[in-house]
């Protein structure tokens, strides 16, 4: 059986999954696929031959840091089998040393953001603290990049964030920018410190061109993720497998370069 790794997870608790689903629908006026429940994603998850999903969620402000770490990692504990956690992480904590330190002792592999949705610029002096501390402590970073209607994580803010911490790993969402797909891999192909995914991109570029993308970056910098509960991962794999990528890209889209950066050992 094939291995496969959803490198890109949204998950809520159960009591406001649904709000938070239509939430995201409603900042990117798209219909949700699914609800954003755990039950959920491993559903899905299963139908589609998934091996192991990224889980994680974002927080808004300080005080939401350490719930939602703690729900991410209970989740992982409930089904270690299927998920990989990453913590979340906020610029005005006064506390970040400590917010860190809680990730790495709750077993998450690494920290998530979103610019766009907490509200600060990707370069941001705020931010940096958190690049600085997960450069330190080796914790990949991975940042939703892109989106023409704001200037909040375009190539433009997340280039000088690579040329300075250079030892930190970014894997940027989306190809490397949402909706603006051309501007991300000429800023992004050469660095050797990101990484991408291909989660909400598939499906708003023709194939030709979405595998011309993939080999710019080169298929050892891109992994597989479904942006759930947006897509359908079935869906999103037959997308990807009629790219007419062949067999040695798939491995290391689909787990190899997963594995190798979140320590999952599916090598």
């Amino acid at each position: 059986m094939r291995k496969i790794v959803d490198c890109h997870c949204h998950v809520y608790p159960e009591k406001i999954a649904l709000k938070a689903s239509r939430a995201i629908g409603s900042f990117y006026d798209a219909p949700m696929r699914y609800d954003g429940r755990v039950e959920t994603v491993i559903k899905a998850s299963a139908g589609a031959g998934i091996s192991k999903c990224i889980i994680f969620s974002v927080a808004t402000k300080p005080s939401q840091t350490e719930s939602i770490n703690r729900f991410i990692a209970s989740t992982v504990e409930k089904s270690p089998e299927l998920f990989v956690g990453l913590g979340t992480l906020h610029p005005d904590s006064e506390s970040l040393e400590e917010d860190i330190a809680g990730i790495i002792a709750l077993g998450l592999r690494g920290v998530k953001l979103h610019p766009d949705i907490q509200g600060f610029k990707a370069d941001d002096y705020r931010w940096l603290r958190i690049y600085e501390l997960c450069e330190k402590n080796r914790l990949p970073v991975l940042i939703h990049c892109g989106d023409n209607r704001f200037d909040m994580d375009n190539p433009n803010r997340i280039r000088p964030i690579l040329d300075i911490y250079t030892n930190l790993t970014v894997i940027g969402a989306h190809l490397g920018g949402y909706t603006v797909w051309e501007e991300a891999v000429k800023a992004f192909k050469d660095c050797p410190n990101f990484y991408t995914d291909c989660s909400s991109s598939l499906s708003f570029m023709e194939p030709d061109r979405a595998r011309d993308i993939i080999r710019e970056y080169g298929a050892n910098k891109v992994l597989f993720g479904t942006d759930f509960p947006m897509w359908d991962a079935s869906e999103e794999l037959s997308r990807l497998y009629s790219l007419g990528l062949d067999g040695g890209e798939l491995e290391l889209i689909l787990y190899k370069n997963a594995s190798r950066l979140f320590g999952l050992g599916l090598e």
